[in-house]
């Protein structure tokens, strides 16, 4: 496994370019199996989770062309269905959470999907009714192998439009329904659908490959099915939990530093939440410059004087992605505020790490914190720490990069599942971080 070794306490300067979206891009490469013809997807992020997908794509035999630094042309002519129920596929799609999408197109197109449980972070159970109630809507047929863990939906004859009401506006599971609908016979409403501009993304190109998706924007999405899709090109949105921990960072280790090209009218309340915490942040063009907070930042109370809560959403409120940044970032302001973690009960449980640091919270329960703020006063100090998912590993590398002497964070390829070459792009701004 490998460890980052980061000297904190070091000033940061520059600017740099958020990566394209990975919440997005899992989306959009699970959507190249619905046609035959080619698909050009371009701003793809170089991470762990996006290249082992991009790997699940070739043996499942889709095409792969690369054509530059983060442009890959895909085609999926000649799929083999049969892979599917390998044990080399039943060990490549469990290790990877994203996997779950490719289930939609391929009922679509070939009339059966599988999957083996998926992985992913640990933080809480993450359940997938929503996508198989969503198939059996379309009139699709579920089996589940208990002893492997092993899900598949099946239909011989084309799946057939239908009403649902989701139990649950979730992201991937809207994702993967809507691909699924695009090919099926007739119209489909789905209600109370996810519409996170990464799913706004993905039925703005399935539109530009010939599907007929209104509503988009909106949790009511509209559906007429059609008999194939064609090619397109696509260009994915920046990541805005990326641009998010770059704000946090800038604010944590009091630097001065520009986001470049960070798509404004898609970052929602991102950057309202981030004010509350007393950060300064300004939009110049596309970009967002944070200058140094050389006085610190101070929380705001909600009006009536009370603690500010800072809670997770379904877009467009705040994405449960960033709390953990929020959380680490209020270790060092002026003031408190209670993080209330609503979706995911282990999230959390990476506070003991900060409190060993010299953080100040309180941990309520697995879903609420609260963070009693140094406002500087009191440094952070190192230590050695292991980054249990994504977000957690990212808010832990934030509070090394602001403690006082050299910290180690083991288990960095949770980190490099969501964060592309993020030691280089640091040690650009100014950072001692060394990969081991």
């Amino acid at each position: 496994m490998g460890t980052f070794k980061i000297e904190g306490g070091i000033r940061l300067k520059g600017d740099v370019t958020p990566q394209g979206a990975k919440n997005e891009a899992l989306q959009i490469l699970c959507a190249v199996l619905l046609t035959p013809e080619k698909v050009t997807i371009n701003n793809i992020p170089d991470i762990i989770d996006v290249n082992k997908l991009i790997t699940l794509l070739g043996n499942l035999g889709v095409k792969i062309q690369k054509n530059g630094p983060g442009s890959i042309t895909f085609q999926a002519d000649e799929v083999n269905v049969g892979y599917l129920e390998t044990e080399a596929f039943k060990k490549e799609g469990g290790s990877l959470r994203g996997s779950i999408m490719i289930v939609g197109p391929l009922l679509a197109r070939f009339g059966k999907g599988y999957i083996p449980k998926p992985g992913g972070d640990k933080i809480g159970r993450r359940r997938l009714d929503t996508h198989f109630e969503g198939f059996i809507n379309l009139g699709a047929k579920f089996r589940y192998e208990r002893e492997d863990h092993f899900y598949g939906v099946e239909t011989k004859e084309r799946l057939k439009g239908a009403y649902m009401l989701l139990d649950e506006a979730s992201v991937t599971g809207t994702a993967n329904i809507v691909m699924a609908a695009v090919l099926a016979e007739g119209t489909t409403t789905i209600y109370n659908a996810a519409c996170e501009p990464y799913l706004q993304q993905l039925c703005k190109m399935l539109n530009s490959m010939g599907a007929k998706i209104t509503g988009v924007g909106s949790n009511l999405l509209t559906i007429e099915g059609v008999d194939r899709l064609g090619g397109c090109e696509h260009r994915i949105l920046p990541d805005m939990i990326e641009i998010g921990s770059w704000i946090g960072l800038a604010a944590m280790t009091r630097s001065e530093i520009t986001i470049k090209n960070v798509s404004w009218e898609n970052l929602g309340v991102i950057p309202s939440v981030f004010r509350k915490l007393g950060i300064t942040l300004e939009q110049k063009g596309d970009d967002i410059y944070i200058p140094s907070h050389e006085n610190g930042y101070t929380i705001k109370t909600d009006i009536d004087g009370s603690i500010l809560t800072i809670a997770d959403a379904p877009w467009p409120g705040f994405t449960p992605d960033l709390l953990s940044i929020v959380l680490v970032v209020a270790t060092q302001a002026n003031g408190d505020v209670l993080i209330h973690q609503k979706m995911f009960e282990s999230r959390l449980f990476f506070v003991d790490k900060l409190i060993d640091m010299g953080a100040k919270i309180m941990l309520c329960d697995p879903h609420r914190a609260v963070v009693m703020g140094h406002n500087f006063k009191s440094q952070l100090k190192a230590t050695t720490m292991s980054s249990p998912d994504i977000r957690a590993g990212i808010s832990l590398l934030i509070a090394a990069l602001s403690a006082k002497g050299t910290s180690t964070i083991q288990n960095i390829e949770q980190i490099d599942r969501g964060y592309e070459r993020i030691d280089e792009r640091l040690r650009a701004l100014g950072a001692n971080i060394v990969r081991v």
